[in-house]
Parts: C-alpha cells; sequence; structure tokens
C-alpha cells in the first residue's frame, strides 16, 4: 500500500513569486568571505531593500542569535534611507527575526520553497538539498537545514526530496511551467546520479507543475552554474524579461543570444508561445579584475514594488527600470544600487525567498 504521497499528490504547488505574498524571507549577511573587504558597504542598499518591501509585507530575516539580531536592527535603523520612511514603527513591525542560524546570505538558493494548496487552504515547505553550487564553498550545513527549521517554526509541513536543489535554478509562471538551465541542473556537481528526465520528474512532483522549458548557459561571472534568475524571469503567466548583450564583443552576446533563440521556439503547456521583453545587461562590472555577474534580471517582485538592483551605469539603468516598470504597470519599480552587493556574485532576488498568501 502506498503510504507517502508527493506534494503534487496532495494538491500543493509552488505561486508563481508575482502571486500575492504574505511575507519575505531573508537570511542576515554576516560572511566576510562573500563580500571580502565590502561585507560592511552592503547594509545600506540591503536595509533600503527590506525597508522598501517591509513598507507594505512582513519581512522574516534569519539571524544566529540575540546578538546579531540587535546589530541586523540597528543597521536598518542607520540606514541612509531610513530618514525617507514616514512610517517608521509600522514598518519596524513588519520585520521579524527569527534565531534560525546561517553559513551565508542566499536565502532564494538555501530557504524554504513554499507550497500553497488552494483547494485545503494550507500551505507546506520543500526542502531540498543544498550543496553550496557543487560544494564551491564550505561549510554549509547550517545552511541546508533552515527549511526545515522554518517549517517546525510555522507548524508547517514539509517535504524531503532527498536531491539537490536551488531557488536561482528555477523559474515559475504559476500555471504549471518552469524554465531552468542545463547548466546548472544537470551539472554532474549537484545530482550525477540522476538523468535530465529523472530531475524533471522531481521538479514535477515536488513543485507541482506539469512542463519544464530548458535554457543553455547562464551569464559570465555566475558562479552558480547558470541560475536562471540572472538571465530569463517570468513577469506573468505567459511573458518573461530576458536579458540581451548588444555589444558582440562581449563574451555574454553569443550566450544570450542563443537563449534568445531557444526562448522563441518555445511553447507553454496550452500551446501558447511566449510572450518575450528584451532587458540590456549593464556593461561590466569588474572588481579586483574579476567579471561579476551583474545583471537588471535578479530583481524581486513583492506585492506593491519591484525591486531592481542597478550599477551605476546610467543610461542601461535607466533603460531596465523602464523596462521593467512596462512589465509591472501595477506595482513600483525601485532601482537600489548593487555595486557593492553584486562583489558576492549575487544580488536582491538571490538574497530573497518569497512566502506566499494562501
Amino acid at each position: 500500500m502506498k503510504i507517502d504521497f508527493t506534494p503534487r499528490e496532495l494538491g500543493f504547488y509552488f505561486p508563481a513569486e508575482f502571486a500575492h505574498q504574505i511575507a519575505m524571507w531573508l537570511s542576515w549577511p554576516h560572511k566576510e568571505a562573500s563580500w571580502p573587504g565590502k561585507l560592511h558597504l552592503i547594509y545600506d542598499p540591503y536595509a533600503e531593500f527590506i525597508l522598501r518591501v517591509a513598507s507594505h509585507q512582513k519581512v522574516c530575516i534569519n539571524v544566529a542569535d540575540e546578538t546579531m539580531h540587535y546589530e541586523a536592527l540597528e543597521k536598518i535603523k542607520n540606514a541612509h534611507y531610513f530618514g525617507s520612511v514616514s512610517n517608521a514603527d509600522q514598518v519596524l513591525n513588519n520585520i521579524s527575526f527569527y534565531y534560525h542560524p546561517t553559513n551565508d546570505a542566499w536565502c532564494r538558493d538555501h530557504g524554504p520553497a513554499f507550497l500553497i494548496n488552494p483547494e485545503t487552504k494550507t500551505k507546506a515547505i520543500v526542502d531540498w538539498g543544498y550543496n553550496a553550487w557543487g560544494d564551491k564553498y564550505p561549510p554549509y550545513d547550517l545552511d541546508d537545514v533552515v527549511p526545515t527549521l522554518i517549517g517546525d517554526k510555522l507548524g508547517l509541513q514539509v517535504f524531503h526530496p532527498g536531491i539537490v536543489m536551488e531557488g536561482g535554478s528555477v523559474e515559475f509562471n504559476g500555471k504549471g511551467t518552469i524554465l531552468t538551465t542545463t547548466a546548472c541542473l544537470l551539472n554532474k556537481n549537484r545530482n550525477p546520479h540522476l538523468s535530465q528526465y529523472e530531475i524533471e520528474q522531481y521538479l514535477v512532483e515536488y513543485y507541482g507543475v506539469e512542463q519544464i522549458l530548458w535554457l543553455d548557459e547562464g551569464i559570465v561571472g555566475d558562479d552558480t552554474d547558470g541560475h536562471i534568475d540572472d538571465i530569463t524571469r517570468f513577469v506573468n503567466e505567459d511573458t518573461v524579461i530576458t536579458v540581451i548583450e548588444h555589444d558582440k564583443s562581449d563574451d555574454n552576446y553569443d550566450l544570450l543570444k542563443d537563449n534568445l533563440k531557444l526562448l522563441k521556439k518555445m511553447r507553454l503547456a496550452d500551446d501558447r508561445p511566449l510572450n518575450i521583453v528584451e532587458l540590456p545587461m549593464p556593461n561590466p562590472v569588474i572588481y579586483e579584475d574579476q567579471r561579476l555577474p551583474a545583471s537588471y534580471a535578479n530583481f524581486y517582485i513583492s506585492n506593491e514594488n519591484v525591486i531592481v538592483p542597478t550599477f551605476r551605469d546610467d543610461r542601461n539603468d535607466q533603460d531596465a527600470l523602464e523596462i521593467i516598470q512596462e512589465c509591472f504597470p501595477n506595482r513600483e519599480v525601485v532601482g537600489i544600487d548593487s555595486v557593492d552587493i553584486i562583489w558576492g556574485l549575487g544580488s536582491f532576488h538571490c538574497l530573497s525567498q518569497q512566502e506566499p498568501l494562501v
């Protein structure tokens, strides 16, 4: 007799990020090795990110202990943007801290994957395995257990598929489709024992979807082996925004052109083609002779705004913000300087995970 059921069989699925949320989850940045020489510089834009979202929904932050809780709150209150917050007490009341120690700050990848069941009005969590992008940055034992700790705290059912999967590697339209990349999900440093078909079955069963659409490579400088959230994002159920490179001499030119060709051939589960919106890449961001994975696609969609990383590139920053604003007419698009944050090889989407309303 079959006893265990998958989330899909139980009626759960992973909503699109643009669906209504109850909260945004973060893990407070504290690892100097992730931003060598710059950790102290990221807190100001990071705090603005928190405050912008907390103006209209909850923000839940994982911290190690009471000391980190106090330090984080002080950095938020001392941020430059805090002086512009008119209802500061209300905004601060929307920020909650949870004592869940972490190795690093990349909550998109080590945080909980929240599922909802619209029929039973219940929520659950998938706790995928996490190995710091192919064992690149040990230790990661604390990060690996964060979803279950959150599930226990919230009293939610937690599913354990037993394979490695990262939130930044998958993009959802909320209507049965996942976009991902072969460069990441088929990389032998994740699940070498699984075929592409087997990985697809895990995605179908544990995210509650119908189809997987595959792009190829991620952008240059991305240490995750090609996360989708740096290249192509759903802005509604049949529209994607995807980055392109106009400079033919740039290393991203060919790979992003190839991804665009693949997107144009794709069909959704109901055989509709994708509506495709092209987004420019910023000029290369280089620090200490290293090309960083700067991309406007690494934005976070909250209930009332879209937080977009900017890179002190006046023309491309402005063009990107205007294009993204056209895609989200009912949300305010806000650009926040990410030049220091991107030294950690990720930005606002990589740092966050949404909790949907059920």
